[in-house]
């Protein structure tokens, strides 16, 4: 659990800071040009770290189903080398699927060299290209859609293994205690998948976003995880908090 607790930390780290330098150029300095190769390098690192992000979680559920499921072979399923293949294997998954968009993106013809939005993803640079933008989100929606409906169902049908394992357990105090260790998870899965979501069903419905609710759905989507992560596993994870209490006491000056 702490490998994925870790590895979603890096990946939030690289994720926040794809994307915040761009975000404050443009809405504090209203510096909205930016060269061609810093926009395709940033879209690309956010786009992979995004993607990364929501694989991470979905290893997460995962743990925690062989944890409450098979609680005694935890250590002989989740072996080391496993979780480094599997994490692996994920990376070059997310790096082939975000070539696609890289790919895509750099053979444009452009036009301008200001931004309509807040920092440089796929679909701030189709819009800003000599081209019809309409064409080039097909494959960019397959793609997408794989990548948030793929690791949301797997999240959606391991916790509903968890449930059925929980309603097995008698005692109460063991149901509360599972309930509590799940809880930190669900609320990271929230938010990250509840904003994405919110767009698809907002746009489903006929409803025109504007720039700036865009922006803002953007923003809150991208840097609201990388906020709730770190408050979340420090605060209710009871052996990260200890350790943090040790190293806040350890360097604090001493009366």
């Amino acid at each position: 659990m702490y490998f994925f607790i870790c590895s979603l930390s890096v990946v939030d780290i690289i994720h926040s800071t794809s994307s915040s330098p761009t975000m404050i150029l443009v809405l504090l300095a209203d510096i909205t040009a930016i060269s061609y190769r810093s926009c395709i390098t940033q879209m690309t690192v956010y786009h992979l770290s995004s993607v990364m992000g929501k694989f991470t979680i979905s290893l997460m559920a995962y743990d925690r189903l062989v944890a409450i499921s098979n609680p005694l072979r935890y250590h002989s399923i989740l072996t080391k080398t496993r979780i480094v293949l599997i994490t692996v294997t994920l990376l070059i998954l997310g790096c082939a699927l975000i070539a696609v968009f890289t790919g895509i993106a750099d053979r444009l013809p452009y036009c301008r060299t200001s931004l309509s939005f807040v920092f440089c993803d796929y679909g701030s640079l189709v819009r800003v290209a000599c081209v019809n933008p309409d064409e080039y989100f097909v494959a960019s929606t397959v793609i997408s859609f794989f990548i948030l409906f793929g690791p949301f169902g797997f999240i959606f049908i391991s916790y509903l293994m968890i449930i059925f394992t929980v309603l097995k357990i008698a005692p109460s105090e063991e149901r509360k205690k599972t309930y509590s260790t799940c809880l930190n998870h669900l609320i990271v899965v929230a938010s990250v998948f509840v904003p994405p979501f919110v767009s698809i069903i907002l746009t489903r419905i006929g409803f025109v976003l504007s720039v700036t609710e865009r922006n803002v759905l953007i923003i809150f989507s991208s840097l609201g995880p990388c906020l709730v992560n770190p408050f979340v596993y420090c605060f209710r994870t009871k052996e990260i908090r200890r350790k943090l209490f040790r190293i806040i006491k350890a360097v604090a000056p001493q009366e």
